[in-house]
């Protein structure tokens, strides 16, 4: 571990705290039955923010090989995640006509999620991700050729020099995880072709400020972005934001689209209107985030006295969604086993399995309409419709969910 002592975009040295959830573990090391045995370790969880450059951020790094080296999130197994990536690639094929002679490549591409789509449109990929077993899975089950490695700028020159230069570069939720900022930003602009595109989907800031969103905050949650701390990130780099889109996707996200600054693509109308409205929120003005300490703090008691109540009148509780979120939702309200039978989860990479910190089993989704608990606190709650929809069995048998953001409700 290594704490910050300047910001990680700009360096500016003033960091004013925002919140702090205590010493927690980390939220993707899922613990198996024979790990149970054994202390865990844990990490402060504090976030800062940088009046410099706008950048919200966590104060502690842990190495990225500790973190990711060998990886149980897969993409493929949110339908979610899915069309949303066979959309973008669909419309990126038309609009830049991308074909044989044509090169994407994905920096952090999990299990081929996305450049299955490009493959089967005929356009050539390349995926870049570090865990080797997720690598692996890519290679075998979608084709998608994988380099087993980490991005950054050495890899992007490299790969400059090797000749493969490329028409997009896919970055979908790994800025925020990266400590080498403008190394890996570098890595984009070492290896886009010069009339090429950078597309980068990241967590919106404003999103999780006003949406209370706090279970998105974790160690691999390194940045949490605005358009503004994205666009002077950029810039250092000689690339240039000529266009963003606001997604719904993970409680609200930015889709940044980006060029070398030569091509001199004009801004557009979205982009323009973005910055106007971050800037009327007062985006680089502490006093904008001075409140969420206290609003999470009230959101945790609000859940926990939900909870409890239930528990007192003799109702039993799961869980969906062994996902990061949940683990610092979990740690951070000390909502463990005294209150939750089990979680449940779609990926069978983590059922059986146990959360980390609270050390709650995880099982098949099949088993809520088995063991038929009375309510289920939804932690996936940014993919609610389709939880909820998978589990209609469970619903129309009298199973309620609890959706705990932006505020506990019960649904």
């Amino acid at each position: 571990m290594s704490r910050i002592v300047a910001c990680r975009s700009c360096g500016g040295s003033r960091l004013e705290p925002l919140l702090s959830l205590g010493n927690v573990p980390l939220a993707n090391s899922l613990l198996t039955a024979e790990a149970l045995a054994a202390p865990e370790a844990t990490y402060p969880l504090e976030l800062v923010f940088c009046p410099a450059c706008t950048l919200v951020q966590i104060t502690e790094t842990v190495p990225p090989e500790q973190l990711f080296s060998q990886y149980l999130y897969f993409s493929s197994f949110s339908d979610t995640m899915l069309r949303s990536a066979e959309t973008v690639a669909g419309r990126l094929v038309r609009e830049r006509g991308l074909g044989a002679s044509s090169l994407v490549v994905e920096a952090a591409s999990n299990d081929g999620y996305l450049l299955q789509f490009y493959r089967r449109a005929g356009v050539p990929v390349l995926g870049i991700e570090p865990a080797a077993n997720i690598a692996r899975m890519a290679e075998a089950e979608r084709g998608i050729p994988t380099l087993v490695e980490f991005f950054g700028q050495a890899l992007g020159e490299r790969l400059r020099g090797e000749g493969r230069r490329a028409d997009v570069i896919h970055a979908n939720n790994v800025l925020a995880h990266v400590a080498d900022l403008n190394g890996f930003v570098a890595g984009f602009a070492a290896l886009v072709k010069e009339r090429g595109l950078v597309v980068v989907e990241a967590p919106y800031v404003r999103d999780m400020i006003e949406r209370c969103e706090f279970d998105t905050i974790y160690h691999e949650h390194l940045c949490y972005f605005s358009l503004a701390a994205l666009e002077r990130l950029f810039e250092r780099h000689g690339l240039a934001v000529v266009d963003v889109e606001q997604l719904p996707i993970h409680g609200g996200s930015l889709r940044l689209f980006a060029e070398p600054r030569s091509a001199g693509t004009p801004p557009s109308a979205r982009l323009v209107a973005l910055r106007a409205a971050e800037a009327e929120w007062g985006v680089g003005e502490l006093s904008r985030y001075a409140d969420f300490a206290t609003r999470v703090e009230q959101l945790k008691e609000s859940l926990r006295a939900l909870l409890g109540r239930l528990k007192g009148d003799g109702r039993r509780i799961a869980a969906y969604g062994a996902a990061a979120k949940g683990a610092t939702l979990l740690n951070y309200a000390h909502i463990a086993g005294e209150t939750l039978d089990f979680v449940v989860d779609r990926s069978p990479h983590k059922q059986g399995h146990y959360m980390p910190g609270v050390r709650v089993p995880i099982r098949d989704p099949r088993e809520l309409v088995a063991a038929m608990p009375d309510y289920v606190l939804l932690l996936a709650w940014n993919l609610a419709d389709e939880v909820m929809a998978q589990q209609a069995e469970y619903r129309a048998r009298g199973g309620r969910f609890i959706l705990p953001v932006p505020e506990p409700r019960v649904v």
